[in-house]
Parts: C-alpha cells; structure tokens; sequence
C-alpha cells in the first residue's frame, strides 16, 4: 500500500499562508509524537487569516515508538506543499500514520487526549530480609540461570526490532518515491524492472553511455521507438536513495526546453532507477573539456549554451510554481540535445524554497568544490545566489574552454576566476578566449559574457545579478552592465588538495531575509 493524499475545496491559498499551514504541522507533530498517554494523536487550533481558523490533526499508531511516529508524520507533512498546493483542505494518509487541516472542526472535542494522571505516590519501602547462608547460595543459583535467559531474550528482541525498522525504512521509501505519480498518471510515470531490464539488455556494458556520483547510466528503445536513458543508483548508497526521491518529486513537476525531462521511475527490490528522455550529446564537459572535440563548440554554440542554461535557471528560480535551488550546478550537469540545447540535469541535492523565502542554512554541504559559492561552502548559506555564483564559474569555463577545478596558470592566477579578473582588470578580456576559437567569434559577445560571469561570481552575495537581470543582459545587443568587483577566492596553496566532490545528506534549513539586487547602468567594456 502506498501513502494516500487527499486534497479538498480549493479556493486559491496563497503560498505564504502554505509555509504557515506547514509550521503548525509541525508543532503538532511534536505533540502526537510524544503524547504521554501513548495514544500518538494530537489535535491544534490556530489563527489562520482575521477571520478563519485552521484545525489540524496528526495521528500515529500506538505501536510505533516516539521517533518513529515522529519520523512518518515528518514525511507526511513534507508532501502536503505538493499535493495540497492552494488546497483549503487535505490529508495525507499513511499506513501507520496520517495528518490532516481544515477550515472546520472535523474532529470532536472529546476527541483530544485528555492530560496525563499525576503519578501515584511510591510505595512504601519493605522491610529488610534477613538473609542465611543456604538463601545466599540459592540466589547465586537464581542468577546463574536467569541472566543468561535474560540476555538471550534481550538479544532476540534487539535483532527483532532491527529487521522490523529495516523493512519499515524500505517501505516507507518506497511509499515517499512512489508519491511521485500525483503529478501524473501512475501508468505515465512508472516503469516496471522486467521493461527496463529488456530495453537495456539487462543493463549491459554495450549499452551503458556513462556514468556518475551514485551510479551508471543505459541507453534504452522502448516498443514505440522512443529513446530513453535510464540512471541506475547504486544499491549501497544511502545518498543515492535521497536523490532518487529528490529527483522525483521534483522534476516529475517542471517542465522547460532547458531542463532535462523525467519520463518516470522504478523502484523494485533493491532497484532504483530513473528513467530521462535520452539527450544524444551526453554532457557539456565531454565536449568543452577535451582537445578533441572542443571543435564542435564554436563561439554560436557556447552562447547558445549559455543563454539556454540562463533561461532554466530563471524557470527553477522564478518562473515555475515551485522555487529550486540546484545546488550542484556544473559543466558535467549540463546535457546537450541534438540542436546543442543545453538542458540542466540531476537534481539530486536541489532544495525546495516556499514563495516567501530566498535563502536558507544547512549543517551539511552538498556540491561540486569550485562551483560552490564562498558562503555556500563555507558557512552553509545557500540561496538563488549560489547557483548565480556556480552560473558564472560555468560561463567563464565556456568561454575559456578550461576547467576550473584544475586551472593552473604561469602568471600567478591560482584558479580560473583569478585569471579572468586579471585580465579583466588589465583591459586584455579577449586573451581569455579558447584558442580553438580563433578570431571567428563576434567580439561583443564574448566580452560580454566574460563580463557577465565575472558580475555573477562576485563575493558580495547582494551585488551578484539575479538570473532574470542575466537573461535580460544576455538577451540585449546595446545594453550596458555594471563594473564587476573583485571575485570570491579560496585562499589555498598550490600544493594543497581538496576533494572533487562534497556529497552530504541535507539538513534542516532556516528562513533568512530576501536579497534585492538592484542593478545600475554603467559601461559594457572593462576599465
């Protein structure tokens, strides 16, 4: 059985009033978690507009303990802003737990759980037992036989447990990835293994055209003639179950030219896989980054390329009804069409912002080292600006054809950013162009893009461009930009090694104040 979600009268609910409806969730699943009459059920009032309340009830069966019900009301109340997005009403319904708010009391009043009796007064304390030799030795007796007894029974019951919490855990994910099939038809959205065993060869060597963080990725033909990819994670990564539901519950709900679209998922056993529309000219950095095919790029291309990844940058940011933060945004995320559209793909680490909220803190970074803005990687702070900072890594990597995360250059630059900044600051932008390019490309262009990578890596998170000023900068043949600051450095040696890739669970994150960017007008050349 999978978790059930209903969605009742609908009237329009503003998304700001949603992340209110979400915190009382909250509160109230604290409360049925650690009800002390071991009922696991709770009901709360609250204001919610001038002149309507909201009533909310969270309910978890007796037998779970106070984590677990915490655990699966946590879970329950993660899919409302899906599936009860601009819902008055609605309910999400699991086997061992569910939660529920309406505009109404549904509930009766004698259905509260009335407050825990005071505790009895101690018993008084016996009086001491004389003790003998012969009882002395009938104890040792007594312990010798039901200690160990005692243990074995405590041994079982331990493994018991364990096996019952894993198999819980397994279906529990299965019910939150599967929950995915609200936004379509379930037929539409879920494969089983045996079709995609058949369509890959059983995932066969011939048949795999790459691979990733959490595992490898088969090209496939289904019975109509549609190629697809199908992205299987590995079985022993945790990770890999985390962005398998990510990805899901996320992606299964955008669609743009510029993001790569999921066509579905299965989840069988210890299988787990997504399955995209296949993109032909696999990722960006197969091409930028190698002598061989940097050809295939010419100077049309890559601001193509830019101006395509902008644009779904700007959907995710703005423009779709859900607010996402990539988080993981780099050349290797990139996919490239047949038509070298580029379209943005694994949404493994995106976090997911209500439409009140620009920018958040975690505990844990999730991303590629050289994308990561420096407020991101080094204090957790994340918002619509970090994927601004890694949009401008990425753009300054195209134009130059060189890779950030291992630039080395003689004239003292330590990484890619410093480079561009130098020859910026020095009047020469244009010596940073690829030299494959030769003196085919339009001139404005690439000073132009240089300029706008370098606005976008700057350190101070509220001077960077927000992704609808870069669209409008790159779409704009006359405009002129505002003078780029000295960019964001990790101070490092050269001899210093960082690892490639930081790939951590997300954490709880917190509300901060919105930035404004507010741009000016100045010139389009360096000075």
């Amino acid at each position: 059985m999978r978790g059930l979600c209903f969605q009742e009268n609908h009237s329009g609910v503003p998304q700001s009033e949603g992340c209110h409806r979400l915190n009382l969730m909250d509160k109230i699943q604290n409360r049925a978690a650690n009800d002390l009459a071991g009922k696991k059920f709770a009901v709360e009032e609250a204001n919610f507009s001038a002149f309507q309340t909201l009533y909310t009830l969270a309910q978890c069966t007796p037998d779970l303990s106070t984590v677990d019900c915490a655990s699966c009301l946590s879970n329950a109340i993660s899919v409302l802003p899906i599936c009860c997005h601009n819902a008055v009403g609605g309910r999400v319904l699991y086997p061992s737990c569910n939660i529920r708010y309406e505009l109404y009391r549904f509930y009766n009043n004698t259905a509260a759980p009335a407050p825990a009796p005071p505790p009895s007064p101690p018993p008084p304390p016996l009086p001491p037992v004389p003790t003998t030799s012969s009882s002395k030795g009938s104890s040792r007796t007594i312990i010798a036989i039901v200690v160990p007894v005692a243990v074995s029974i405590l041994l079982l019951l331990v493994g018991f447990i364990f096996l019952i919490r894993r198999s819980r855990k397994r279906y529990d994910a299965i019910v939150e990835a599967t929950d995915a099939s609200q936004f379509s038809t379930p037929e539409s959205l879920q494969y089983s293994l045996s079709l995609i065993q058949a369509i890959t060869n059983n995932f066969s060597a011939e048949n795999k055209i790459g691979e990733g963080g959490f595992g490898h990725v088969y090209k496939g033909t289904l019975q109509n003639g549609q190629e697809i990819a199908v992205k299987r994670l590995s079985r022993s990564s945790m990770q890999g179950l985390e962005e398998f539901k990510n990805e899901i519950l996320l992606v299964a709900n955008l669609q743009h030219r510029n993001l790569v679209r999921l066509l579905g998922f299965c989840f069988e056993g210890e299988e787990k896989l997504l399955v995209y529309e296949f993109v032909p000219n696999k990722s960006l950095d197969y091409l930028l980054f190698d002598p061989e095919k940097q050809h295939m790029l010419d100077w049309s291309r890559r601001y193509k390329i830019i101006a395509g990844i902008a644009r779904g940058l700007l959907y995710l940011h703005e423009d779709s009804r859900l607010r996402i933060i990539h988080r993981d945004l780099k050349a290797s995320n990139i996919l490239l069409d047949r038509d070298m559209n580029p379209k943005i793909a694994d949404f493994g680490m995106a976090r997911l912002f209500c439409a009140d909220q620009s920018a958040a803190t975690t505990k844990t970074i999730a991303g590629t080292y050289g994308y990561m803005s420096p407020e991101y990687a080094m204090h957790g702070h994340f918002s619509t600006k970090s994927d601004v900072f890694s949009f401008g890594v990425l753009v300054l990597e195209i134009v130059t054809g060189k890779k950030n995360s291992s630039f080395y250059q003689s004239d003292g630059a330590q990484d890619l950013l410093s480079h561009c900044w130098k020859n910026w600051r020095d009047g020469t932008p244009l010596a940073l162009l690829d030299p494959i390019l030769g003196n085919s490309s339009a001139r404005n262009e690439v000073i132009q893009s240089i300029h706008i990578g370098l606005l976008c890596v700057q350190e101070d998170v509220d001077e960077r461009p927000n992704m609808a000023s870069v669209v409008l900068m790159l779409s704009s043949r006359s405009a002129t930009l505002p003078t780029p600051d000295r960019p964001a450095f990790f101070a490092r040696s050269k001899t210093e090694s960082f690892p490639r890739e930081f790939q951590f669970d997300a954490s709880t994150s917190n509300s901060m104040p919105a930035s404004v960017n507010e741009t000016t007008v100045t010139e389009l050349y360096p000075r």
